[in-house]
């Protein structure tokens, strides 16, 4: 095994378009190692890892990579080390046989999503059986190979994802946030593998949030904060303690709507209801009522179905109209349209996270959840522009307003469709996961205001996540599923 120099960054300052690096960055990344680079929230990590991979350049110094041919000169090895880097990042969904195009159009259309490749197929497309054969073992992917892409959980497309890299045969992988949307099976089986490639001598790059999700591995921190290193060496030297912020009772914004409440007992009631595709059952005769005014957990591993059916509760699940499924008491296809479902409801999810990468302000995203829709198709009222600029000061991101979207950093913007949630003051909030990707103190943020939305005697609540701890205190019911 090679124990030498893969890279090495020599005073690197990074040319990166709206970002403020200015101190030069001075390390080397040898075969075998981990390094994690870790910092809140649009602190500089997967920009500077992008650097490292050859997408943006140096304004001052040079990335080497000695693993490529001597003859090469730095300018061509950026471009040429692209080809051996890889990196698996909660965007890099896209990649999976156009996932953004055909989640909605055909993840819930029975017979839309037998066009949908299923695992096998999708892997043969790009690498022989005999190389597939040696990645689905080391993923533990063999469960997964006839099932069809479109009706995979977040957590085994982030397996899929993984594995996809591996077939490329991969000098280095580089992992953004690798254990979001990660049950606890998940996330161990995940850092194990961590620790075979590290053995195969394979120089592993992690990006995290947050020191929980640093991986046992890790044999090397870079802690930036707002582009800036904070400490960069061997983890044993690492000492640094996250803030814990204060209940500083945070509010929503003066003007906050309040829409007036339905005469209804139960927000939802399903009764002895199935989840399927195809042939395949997820879950067997579920029942589950939820009565206005209570806060719910929504639990289970992934391939469970949560997110599955939440879909029939938010409407983008056709599949619901067959159903036994009452939503504000009233049966689901009794001629009600999406849209007078949808307008009662704010919801964010990983999924919504996948499908809504638009090229808008930050602003009219938070301004679209007024309307329900996945970019901002209408004009705004003087008050509802008001009202998300002050969402935007409460979560202290109004210096983003103008930003577009793509530009800002993952945990950025899942804080900005946590906002589109409750712009509204709707009746039931979904959160799926609503924490994927955020730092400590925005999750802690977050938290509050949810916990401010949940003193709404009246306002009903699902949460869902992967992690007990992150349960909002004011949470007073749970619903786990089993997988089958």
């Amino acid at each position: 095994m090679n124990n030498g120099t893969f890279l090495r960054l020599n005073a690197v300052v990074p040319r990166v378009p709206d970002c403020n690096f200015a101190e030069a960055f001075d390390f080397e990344i040898r075969y075998g190692q981990c390094w994690t680079f870790y910092g809140p929230n649009g602190s500089g990590k997967t920009l500077l890892s992008e650097v490292i991979c050859g997408k943006y350049g140096c304004a001052h110094g040079s990335v080497e990579y000695p693993f490529l041919n001597a003859l090469e000169t730095t300018q061509k090895g950026a471009l040429y080390a692209r080809q051996f880097i890889r990196t698996v990042s909660f965007q890099s969904t896209y990649t999976l046989a156009n996932f953004r195009e055909s989640y909605y159009q055909q993840r819930f259309q029975s017979q839309d999503a037998e066009l949908s490749p299923t695992v096998e197929e999708l892997f043969l497309r790009d690498a022989d059986a005999a190389a597939v054969g040696q990645v689905v073992g080391l993923m533990q992917l063999q469960p997964l190979l006839q099932q069809r892409l479109v009706s995979l959980s977040s957590g085994q497309l982030r397996r899929l994802l993984i594995a996809g890299a591996l077939l490329k045969r991969p000098k280095m992988l580089v992992f953004d946030n690798p254990f979001v949307g990660l049950d606890v099976a998940s996330r161990d089986s995940l850092n194990a593998l961590f620790e075979r490639l590290m053995a195969e001598g394979i120089p592993l790059l992690i990006l995290v949030p947050t020191l929980r999700d640093i991986p046992s591995c890790t044999t090397h921190i870079l802690h930036l904060e707002a582009c800036h290193p904070v400490y960069c060496g061997p983890i044993s030297g690492f000492r640094h303690t996250e803030p814990v912020l204060p209940d500083k009772q945070v509010q929503f914004p003066t003007g906050t709507p309040s829409p007036e409440m339905g005469k209804y007992e139960n927000v939802l009631d399903m009764r002895h209801l199935d989840i399927r595709y195809g042939d395949r059952f997820i879950q067997r005769d579920l029942s589950w009522t939820v009565r206005k005014g209570e806060k719910w957990a929504l639990l289970g591993p992934n391939g469970s179905g949560k997110s599955t059916l939440l879909s029939y509760v938010f409407a983008d699940n056709p599949q619901a109209y067959a159903l036994p499924i009452w939503l504000f008491d009233r049966k689901r296809g009794s001629g009600e349209s999406i849209w007078d479902i949808k307008k009662r409801i704010g919801y964010t999810s990983s999924e919504m996270h996948l499908y809504y990468l638009e090229n808008i302000p930050c602003l009219s995203v938070i301004q679209s959840g007024f309307f329900d829709s996945v970019g901002l198709f209408r004009k705004c009222s003087d008050e509802q522009t008001r009202l998300a600029q002050a969402w935007l000061d409460v979560v202290g991101l109004r210096s983003l307003e103008q930003r577009s979207f793509l530009k800002i950093s993952s945990g950025e913007q899942r804080m900005l469709l946590f906002v589109r949630s409750l712009v509204k003051n709707p009746e039931l909030l979904i959160l799926d996961e609503p924490f994927h990707g955020m730092d400590t103190s925005n999750k802690q943020l977050c938290q509050q205001l949810i916990n401010r939305f949940a003193e709404q005697r009246q306002r009903s609540m699902i949460f869902v996540t992967h992690y007990r701890e992150e349960i909002p205190h004011t949470v007073n019911h749970t619903f786990e599923l089993s997988a089958l």
